[in-house]
């Protein structure tokens, strides 16, 4: 791999998958610019994959492993950039937990220890990819969201939990040049042929702020340029599309049913074959930043829906012409029964499935059917959690008194009373209310929403944690009169603690 020293080196992970594709697509038109290293697992899947760009005069090929730190670091050695967005992603991440942490952590930590081992790390940029899951189920009236937020990951999610991890290793890594870019659902074609069980879990009354693989390949390469601004680096940001792109679950299932000529999607499904709660999704308060720091958007939603139809074959992409009840008993009853599907966890009795994505079966049993279905239309109003700190200090001007606030609002204690004011990288001590005890900078607690690592991987305990953690428990209580407000738990855990 000799190094061209007109163009910018970048080492790519992910190349193979739907959006490492598109990221590929358009550092071909940017040959002149980019040079690109990719590291592909020598899969079957993956080497057919990548095929299809051995005329890519700009791509180099390393076909490894992304747990194996020599092939990671051969190809961070030389690189400007690293765009890691290679993982283990739901659904397969989550029948393979054990697969998930070590590719995802594992990962992330491989290449953190090669950009250390070069001469001047402060030379090299390094891009992770996290997720939306990490905030997990944000159903209505809970739909906007931020960085900062509680992290509070779905049951059963351990792409998502996985992400979390991956985030801290990065955030607190001590590398100069470094950003955690937490990606939202990615419009793509391909998702309009997936046929698998986790279709049940995406609640009809939620929402996402989606963006197209195109504009999320776009917003990559645009980062690896030597000029974006200062205030991408070292921070965590949310991607998503914008307001053209904050729609229901309701809305995108009859907008790609309706794009394929189906007449009423309804007819394809029981009412009741979808969760209520447990998935995850929200629209963004704050995505807007990151397109003015690097603007990447181009695509709106009639745009991406038809070019991805386009790409469907005939059978797909005219569906409306199948009778409904075809579709319905021989495609997505099954799905809906397969394991991982809510109706699976329904016929087996399984109550901690029921309880997750349900909350009982009597509260399955009362869903009703399609008579009673109304469309959701949450609130665009925007509103924001309280993130327990003065949120209008600068973070140059952060002190003890802040990450004292800061942890009582989380219903725990700050251990570092001569913190640096200013210093918002260093790790400090931590304790929750529940007595374990952590390490996390001020940045990974303040700004990214994290808070003890032991007590976000009980995600049955979320609603016993909240009891004692006001943060938490402005995502626990559910609205209307009975919600305290955000001021009333900071009260309240004050004069507890």
């Amino acid at each position: 791999m000799t190094r061209d020293p007109g163009r910018r080196r970048v080492f790519l992970t992910g190349a193979a998958g739907n959006w490492g594709r598109a990221i590929l697509r358009e550092f071909a038109e940017r040959a002149d610019e980019y040079q690109v290293i990719a590291l592909v697992l020598p899969s079957a899947k993956d080497a057919a994959a990548i095929r299809h760009f051995e005329d890519m005069e700009n791509l180099d090929v390393v076909f490894g492993d992304l747990t194996d730190y020599a092939a990671v670091e051969r190809c961070v050695r030389g690189a400007d950039i690293v765009l890691h967005v290679g993982a283990v992603v739901s659904p397969f991440a989550d029948e393979h937990p054990e697969l998930a942490h070590r590719v995802n952590v594992g990962s992330i930590r491989n290449i953190i220890r090669a950009v250390r081992a070069q001469p001047d790390p402060g030379e090299i940029g390094v891009i992770g990819i996290g997720t939306v899951a990490e905030t997990g189920d944000r159903t209505p009236p809970h739909h906007w969201g931020r960085v900062g937020d509680p992290l509070r990951v779905s049951r059963f999610d351990e792409y998502g939990q996985s992400k979390v991890v991956a985030e801290k290793e990065l955030v607190d890594s001590g590398l100069p040049k470094w950003a955690w870019l937490r990606q939202t659902g990615i419009f793509h074609p391909g998702m309009l042929e997936i046929r698998d069980p986790i279709m049940t879990h995406s609640t009809l009354g939620g929402v996402m702020e989606w963006v197209t693989a195109e504009d999320a390949a776009r917003l990559l390469v645009n980062a690896c340029d030597p000029d974006i601004p200062a205030e991408f680096w070292r921070d965590i940001h949310n991607i998503g599309g914008g307001a053209a792109w904050r729609l229901t679950n309701w809305q995108l299932q009859t907008m790609i049913s309706g794009a394929m000529g189906v007449r009423d999607v309804r007819r394809w499904y029981d009412r009741n074959w979808f969760a209520t709660r447990n998935f995850h999704g929200q629209w963004y308060t704050d995505s807007d930043r990151l397109e003015m720091l690097v603007p990447f958007r181009r695509d709106t939603p009639s745009e991406a829906l038809a070019r991805a139809v386009a790409t469907l074959p005939g059978a797909v992409r005219s569906a409306g012409l199948i009778p409904p009840a075809i579709v319905k008993h021989l495609v997505l009853k099954p799905l809906a029964h397969k394991p991982r599907g809510t109706m699976d966890y329904i016929r087996r009795g399984d109550d901690e499935g029921i309880s997750a994505f349900f909350g009982s079966r009597e509260e399955w049993e009362r869903i009703g059917d399609w008579s009673t279905f109304w469309p959701p239309r949450p609130d665009r109003s925007a509103t924001l959690l309280d993130h327990g700190y003065d949120e209008t200090k600068h973070s140059s001007e952060w002190s003890s008194l802040d990450y004292v606030e800061a942890a009582s609002f989380r219903g725990g204690e700050s251990l570092s009373p001569d913190a640096v004011r200013g210093d918002i990288a260093t790790p400090l001590q931590w304790r929750c209310a529940f007595g374990h005890e952590f390490a996390g900078s001020p940045r990974l607690v303040l700004r990214a929403g994290h808070w003890c690592p032991d007590c976000i991987t009980d995600v049955v305990g979320y609603a016993k944690q909240a009891e004692r953690n006001p943060f938490l428990a402005q995502l626990e209580t559910l609205g209307g009169d009975s919600e305290p407000a955000a001021a009333d738990l900071r009260a309240s855990v004050q004069s507890v603690t």
